[in-house]
């Protein structure tokens, strides 16, 4: 771990929740000159044990509610159960605290929108999880969409499958789709104005493990997002396509993530018989753009610390967690329904 220099003004960080996630937070933190992490909970005292063998100097406490109000913390990670962030994410806030809370933000719209107001009124960082929007990857995509090089966006496929992990307490559209959720409003610059869905419960009754999710945008453009635990293989593909280019964007692709298609298919402008219909197609160049091999999740706590000393409005903030909030609860009312349209206010 790299010494901390005492003339950098030191962010200390309490992470309530040391199981799947919450270590990789610490890890990062701790490797950061400007942060400091010194408390760490869990309930599992076995988790907190493994967390001191790494990082010995860190504090430990099985009640979340002492590193909330501890004295040695300025600002509190949120990575636990999505049931849990409202109550601790708001006990933070409110004692305070800057938060830094896994994805999704909240369990309802509700209290998303409360963390929200609570984080403007004290003026504090709220900060949402959503990983892939630091990502290299993404970041480029949504260069290339807003340069205008793929032509107008007329659909994205968005595919994120695998087998397990079950939850027991959220279904696989509030597991999975906040990752491509985030990506997609944060890539195309604007969330949807509606969504349907249609999805089973396989293995366990009232917990849908397999759904497609689609979204409507803005200008005609229309999304599909497939989420599944019940797939043989780990897929995590986006495919936007566009009127001069198409591109896909494949995160299990360890070298070439992104791969942009100079191919397309122009209809005729009119036709006067049915002879004169015909189709031109466009079959081009493959190109495969350098991507640095950055951490996400590096850049993302980096990025909380700049908005907490800068004041600056976060990439993934509460505003950003709100939205996706609103798609899910927007298509889970949908997967009850049958798999209507249900208009997001």
């Amino acid at each position: 771990m790299p010494e901390k220099d005492p003339e950098v003004s030191v962010c200390r960080i309490g992470v309530i929740g040391a199981g799947y996630w919450g270590p990789n937070l610490i890890r990062n933190f701790s490797h950061l000159p400007d942060a400091e992490v010194t408390i760490v909970c869990d309930l599992d005292q076995s988790r907190l044990d493994h967390v001191v063998s790494l990082f010995p100097s860190v504090s430990t406490s099985n009640d979340w509610r002492e590193v909330v109000a501890s004295e040695a913390v300025d600002a509190v990670c949120v990575a636990t159960p999505v049931l849990l962030h409202y109550e601790m994410a708001r006990a933070a806030l409110e004692a305070g605290k800057h938060v830094f809370v896994e994805k999704p933000l909240t369990a309802d719209v509700g209290q998303a929108r409360d963390l929200v107001n609570i984080a403007e009124k004290n003026g504090l960082i709220l900060l949402v999880d959503h990983t892939f929007v630091y990502s290299p990857a993404v970041n480029h995509v949504r260069d290339i969409v807003a340069s205008g090089d793929l032509g107008d966006i007329y659909y994205v496929s968005m595919s994120r499958l695998n087998l397990g992990l079950f939850q027991k307490d959220i279904n696989v559209v509030w597991d999975l789709a906040p990752h491509d959720l985030s990506i997609l409003t944060y890539v195309l610059g604007t969330g949807p104005e509606a969504v349907a869905a249609q999805g089973n419960s396989n293995i366990l009754k009232g917990i849908e493990d397999v759904a497609m999710v689609t979204l409507y945008f803005p200008g005609n453009v229309i999304a599909y997002v497939h989420v599944s635990w019940l797939d043989p293989s780990k897929v995590r593909k986006s495919t936007f396509v566009g009127s001069k280019k198409m591109l896909i964007y494949d995160d299990v692709e360890p070298l070439e993530k992104i791969k942009i298609y100079d191919k397309g298919v122009d209809g005729p402008a009119h036709y006067d018989t049915f002879g004169d219909f015909q189709f031109s197609y466009r079959y081009g160049d493959i190109y495969t753009p350098f991507l640095a091999s950055t951490e996400p999740l590096q850049v993302e706590c980096r990025h909380f610390l700049e908005c907490i000393n800068d004041g600056a409005t976060p990439r993934s903030g509460g505003v950003e967690g709100l939205e996706v909030v609103q798609i899910l609860e927007a298509a889970c009312r949908s997967l009850r329904d049958g798999g209507g349209r249900v208009n997001i206010k």
